[in-house]
C-alpha cells in the first residue's frame, strides 16, 4: 500500500515536497504564531498572562526602542547608499576588457565574506580601539591629529559599522551585479558604439536599466540585512550595551528585553514590529519598481 502510494505519478510531487513543507511548518509558520500570540502576553517562566494590547502601548512610549528604531533604519538607508552602487560600478570596470587581473580582485573583494562575523567585528574592534596604538589612530596619528575614542561617540561609532558593512559585502554585492552584467546582450554595446556613446552614456542608458532585476533583488536583501543587524554591532561594541546606545539595534533591543531580561512577551511585539516595517518598506520599494503590477 505505502509502495503504491510513493510510487503514483498523483502522490510523487506531493512526496518530494513533503520535508519542505514540514520544515516550513515547524521552523517558520509555528514560531510565527506563537510569537503574535506571546506579543499579547506577559510571558513569565511558568506562565503566560493574556494582557492585550499593553506591549504595543508601551513601545509607543519606549525611548529606547526609538532609539534602536532610528539606529537601524540610519544604518540601513546607509548600506543601500553605498552598498549598491559602488559593487555595481566596480562589476562594471572589472567586467571591462581592459581590466587586468580579474579573477584576482573578484576573490581578493568577496574575501571578507568568508570571514565570520564574530571574528570580523573582533578585528574591527580593536582596529578602532581609542588606544594610541590602534590601527586607526595610528593611521590619523601620521596626519598629525590626536587620537579618537571612535566607539564612544555616535557618528565615529556608527561609521565603523558603515566600514565594517562596506568591508564585508561589497564583494558579495559586486557578484550580483557581475551575474547580472553577463546577461546583458553585447549587441546593445555594439548598437551603442556605432551611435557614438561614450562611457557614461552606456553605463546610463544600457548597464543601469538592464541591471534593475539585479538591482531590485539586492535591494530587497539589503532592506532586511540593514534592519535586522544584530551581531556586527554586538561584536564591536563588546556586547549589547553600547554607550549611550549608540550602537543598539532594533535586533539588540529584541535581544535585551527576550534574553537579557526574559521579558519574552514584550519582546515578540518588538520582533513583529521589526518585521512589518521591513515588510512594509519592501513592498513599497517593490512596487515603486514596477515589480508589482496592477493586476498582479
Amino acid at each position: 500500500m505505502v509502495k503504491r502510494f510513493i510510487y503514483n505519478k498523483k502522490a510523487a510531487p506531493y512526496v518530494f515536497i513533503l520535508p519542505f513543507i514540514l520544515v516550513f511548518l515547524l521552523f517558520f509558520i509555528s514560531p510565527m504564531v506563537n510569537t503574535v500570540i506571546m506579543s499579547f502576553e506577559n510571558v513569565l517562566p511558568g506562565s503566560r498572562k493574556f494582557i492585550g494590547l499593553e506591549n504595543y502601548t508601551k513601545l509607543l512610549g519606549d525611548k529606547v526602542f526609538l532609539v534602536a528604531l532610528w539606529n537601524s533604519f540610519k544604518y540601513m538607508i546607509w548600506t543601500l547608499i553605498l552598498l549598491i552602487p559602488i559593487p555595481m560600478i566596480l562589476a562594471c570596470i572589472i567586467d571591462s576588457k581592459l581590466m587586468v587581473g580579474k579573477e584576482f580582485f573578484k576573490s581578493a573583494l568577496y574575501l571578507p565574506a568568508l570571514t565570520s562575523v564574530a571574528v570580523a567585528g573582533i578585528i574591527f574592534r580593536f582596529a578602532f580601539g581609542e588606544q594610541s596604538t590602534s590601527l586607526m589612530n595610528q593611521v590619523v596619528a601620521l596626519f598629525g591629529m590626536d587620537p579618537f575614542k571612535w566607539l564612544k561617540n555616535g557618528t565615529t561609532g556608527f561609521i565603523v559599522l558603515l566600514v565594517l558593512a562596506c568591508w564585508r559585502w561589497t564583494g558579495v554585492n559586486m557578484l550580483y551585479f557581475l551575474s547580472g552584467l553577463k546577461n546583458i546582450p553585447a549587441e546593445l554595446y555594439e548598437s551603442a558604439d556605432i551611435d557614438g556613446a561614450n562611457t557614461l552614456q552606456k553605463f546610463r542608458y544600457i548597464t543601469i536599466p538592464q541591471l534593475k532585476p539585479t538591482t531590485i533583488y539586492v535591494l530587497t536583501i539589503s532592506i532586511y540585512a540593514g534592519l535586522a543587524m544584530f551581531i556586527e554591532s554586538y561584536m564591536v561594541f563588546n556586547g549589547n550595551n553600547s554607550p549611550n546606545n549608540i550602537g543598539l539595534t532594533i535586533v539588540g533591543y529584541l535581544y535585551r528585553q527576550g534574553i537579557e531580561k526574559n521579558a519574552m512577551g514584550y519582546a515578540s511585539a518588538v520582533g513583529l514590529v521589526l518585521f512589518i516595517i521591513g515588510m512594509a518598506i519592501n513592498l513599497v520599494q517593490l512596487k515603486l519598481n514596477g515589480t508589482f503590477k496592477k493586476g498582479d
